[in-house]
């Protein structure tokens, strides 16, 4: 029997006070792809992260996690049952280090306290392995800098680190490069890559990037007006008239 798809989302629609915010949302995305979630503003990316994620439940359809409906789990039960995501905005302690944000991620997966009175020692367990995930992340070299004090390309490795301590079996990444200075976008997106690469996880990116989206994903879903306009390759999907003349704007 084959194994059952890492994500699965079939027929699901989103109603808010009468409007249709998301409308017949359905594919699958094999474990181990990675897929680009791109749109102009307005066009349901977000919400479809938080219809996956929990934030919202969806008022039509399912979202399944490895062959099991979670559409009607909270978000910490879709977690426990493989989901992990990064937000736009930043989700760190900033009083914290580096180390100490991902290793309470890590104590979490662990089962254990998320006492932020423990003192990390280099024995425990859950530093170990978030030492493992920050040198992954490319952020060893700062572990002892408090995470407020980061630059923003660096928040995104801690947070991908902390994704990785958690290890969840699919990944969302809602804008990765979100304030991000172009800079730091090479090796930001060398990171994502590489934890695709190494870790085998499922990846969904929101991006409006789209030279990252096209040079890291296997497959692009293009979201218009709530609805998925197409779901492709990146070159099919820049090959698509539709996606041209409705996103793009212009052939590409």
């Amino acid at each position: 029997m084959d194994s059952p798809n890492a994500l699965e989302l079939s027929g699901v629609g989103l109603m808010i006070g009468g409007a249709r915010i998301l409308e017949d949302i359905s594919f699958t995305v094999p474990q181990g792809e990675m897929v680009g979630v791109i749109g102009p503003n307005g066009a349901g990316k977000t919400t479809l992260f938080n219809v996956i994620s929990g934030l919202l439940r969806p008022t039509e359809g399912t979202v399944a996690v490895s062959g099991n409906d979670v559409g009607r789990l909270a978000v910490h039960r879709r977690a426990a049952a493989g989901l992990g995501r990064t937000f736009q905005t930043s989700s760190l302690f900033p009083q914290l280090s580096v180390l100490e944000n991902v290793r309470l991620a890590a104590q979490a997966r662990l089962g254990g306290s998320l006492s932020l009175l423990r003192f990390p020692h280099r024995g425990d367990g859950a530093t170990r392995i978030a030492e493992r995930h920050l040198e992954e992340a490319g952020i060893a070299g700062k572990a002892g800098t408090a995470a407020g004090g980061l630059s923003h390309g660096d928040k995104r490795k801690v947070e991908i680190a902390m994704l990785l301590a958690a290890d969840p079996e699919v990944i969302l990444l809602d804008e990765p490069m979100a304030g991000v200075g172009s800079g730091d976008v090479p090796a930001l997106s060398e990171v994502i890559r590489r934890m695709h690469r190494d870790s085998g996880r499922t990846v969904l990116m929101v991006e409006h990037h789209m030279e990252v989206v096209l040079g890291l994903v296997d497959r692009v879903a293009v979201m218009h007006h709530g609805s998925l306009l197409a779901i492709d390759t990146p070159e099919a999907v820049m090959a698509n008239p539709l996606v041209q003349s409705a996103y793009l704007g212009e052939p590409v």
